[in-house]
């Protein structure tokens, strides 16, 4: 049969906001009209069968298909933002339920079954008389990731991935630097252990403002008691990653997809927002398909991880580039960077880090200053207390919450070292990864250390100093990124490196102070 026999016509609302969003992410016009076929049953190799909507271009020509493979269901807005935009500029789009979500078969076990589920889709896809030989994969997220399981065995077909905010290796995301990322991955946890209940819009709504609960399920000890409490029976899998933090455990294996990044040749748009949980992997895959040879596009914008998906109309014009150059005669070569810097906006550049950076260290001094010289002095002292536990603000949160936010009422508590260098003379510009190396003596042998870069702004940006040693109470110290390390054991004296997540770009003017914060968190789970 033709690729446009079967299925429904696209209604005429999901063609309106179609249209509306084309106008306001200026995006390339659309092709053609649409078709959709919806449930089509996609046996597994073990006899499980998952669902998928079928999104025709219609019209007679060749087209190539797009596989988008999802946990969070096929309706608005995932299929808008997966399927539509895309079967409306001439491409077939099998979109997917994965396994145990939304009507497909099998218990929802995070990321264990995408592998093996990811190859059998494609297995299936040529058996199909309507698949023309031309496979891409596209999605953010958790899309993004079962295109790097898809990888870890590159089908022949597939000739271009768009890969957007999404780790490779989960175990690393989950417990980045040897601390669980409690937050984000119970606040995810609960967001798909109701996400299919019958009253879809409260639940939306809930997901919103998930702090007060989060904050609530955390507040107790032990911290699984609180987890269970809010998640019920209904995510499992929580738990499990909690009881498993040695990332060799064979427990992680099928949740590391690291292997695909040595064996693809796959030419892949890579998409990462300074304030993106998942950031430092998205660094790491363009800097190891780039040392590979791999044709290889990063873009990098001011977003947090839910921003990426909602707010960056650049990402999804580049996205369908990216998608119809790696189709044409002249696919793409070599690498390339589109940066957004702090104060300067979107930058073009061949490579990232860009050449010519020079390095710079700088001096945690006394009486909390931040220095370019080494000034010995006494240490700096804090208290900890777990009945009060330092709280996030901003950075890479993955729901509502993160990104640039005023530190000031963080930075003023007692479990909080800071330290603010001189008034910036002139403008200077920082770019690539920071990393702080602190010598830390405690009475605990148990410690997170949370090294967070800020700038201090005048409100007045006309001011090129600011008078004496302080800084204006006015002023706001806004969050640049943070970076954990946890270590566990002997109390005494230990060097720590610590490598800061943002991988941060920031624009500073003369009327800014560079400042860095350290603070220590640790719970009993």
């Amino acid at each position: 049969m033709s690729r446009t026999d079967g299925g429904r016509p696209l209604g005429r609302g999901p063609r309106l906001v179609g249209w509306g969003l084309q106008k306001a992410w200026r995006l390339p016009p659309r092709h053609n009209r649409v078709r959709v076929r919806r449930g089509v049953r996609v046996p597994m190799s073990d006899g499980t069968v998952l669902l998928a909507d079928h999104y025709t271009p219609v019209g007679d020509g060749p087209a190539a298909t797009v596989l988008v493979r999802c946990p969070y269901g096929r309706k608005a807005p995932f299929s808008l933002l997966n399927a539509q935009i895309l079967a409306e500029r001439g491409h077939q789009v099998l979109f997917q339920s994965c396994r145990g979500t939304f009507g497909s078969g099998g218990a929802f076990e995070p990321m264990r079954h995408e592998v093996s589920d990811g190859r059998d889709t494609v297995a299936w896809l040529r058996e199909q008389d309507w698949f023309d030989g031309r496979l891409l994969t596209f999605g953010a997220s958790y899309l993004g990731f079962v295109q790097w399981a898809l990888l870890c065995d590159p089908p022949p077909e597939l000739l271009g991935a768009v890969v957007q905010v999404a780790p490779h290796d989960f175990s690393r995301a989950a417990w980045r630097d040897g601390a669980f990322d409690l937050f984000n991955f119970l606040g995810w946890s609960e967001m798909v252990a109701g996400q299919e209940r019958a009253d879809r819009l409260r639940q939306g709504l809930r997901t919103l403002r998930p702090a007060p609960r989060l904050t609530a399920a955390v507040a107790g000890s032990p911290l699984r008691k609180g987890a269970r409490a809010l998640l019920g029976d209904k995510a499992p899998w929580f738990e499990d990653w909690l009881e498993h933090s040695d990332l060799t455990d064979p427990f992680w294996t099928p949740l590391q997809c690291g292997d695909a990044l040595a064996r693809t040749g796959v030419p892949t748009l890579l998409v990462g927002g300074w304030h993106d949980l998942f950031l430092a992997q998205t660094l790491e895959q363009y800097r190891v398909l780039r040392s590979r040879g791999v044709p290889t596009r990063l873009i990098v914008g001011p977003w947090t991880h839910e921003q990426a998906a909602i707010k960056a109309g650049v990402v999804t014009a580049e996205s369908l580039d990216w998608l119809d150059r790696c189709l044409a005669p002249s696919k793409p070569q070599g690498h390339s960077a589109r940066i957004w810097t702090g104060g300067l906006g979107w930058q073009e550049t061949g490579d990232w880090p860009p050449p010519r950076v020079r390095e710079q260290t700088w001096y945690l001094g006394p009486d909390g200053t931040l220095r370019p010289d080494h000034l010995p002095g006494e240490p700096a002292e804090f208290r900890y207390d777990p009945a009060d536990p330092t709280p996030s603000v901003g950075g890479a949160i993955m729901l509502q919450g993160g990104g640039r936010r005023d530190n000031r009422r963080l930075e003023a508590r007692d479990d909080v070292l800071v330290f603010t260098g001189p008034p910036l003379d002139a403008p200077l510009e920082v770019r690539g990864a920071v990393t702080a190396r602190i010598a830390l003596w405690r009475d605990n042998p148990d410690r997170t250390l949370d090294p967070r870069p800020s700038r201090t702004r005048r409100p007045t940006p006309h001011h090129a100093r600011c008078g004496g040693d302080s800084v204006n109470p006015e002023a706001r110290a806004v969050f640049a990124g943070a970076g954990l390390q946890r270590r566990a054991g002997d109390p005494r004296c230990s060097a720590a490196g610590v490598q800061c997540r943002t991988g941060a770009v920031i624009s500073r003017s003369a009327t800014s102070r560079s400042s860095s914060s350290a603070r220590r968190s640790g719970r009993p789970t």
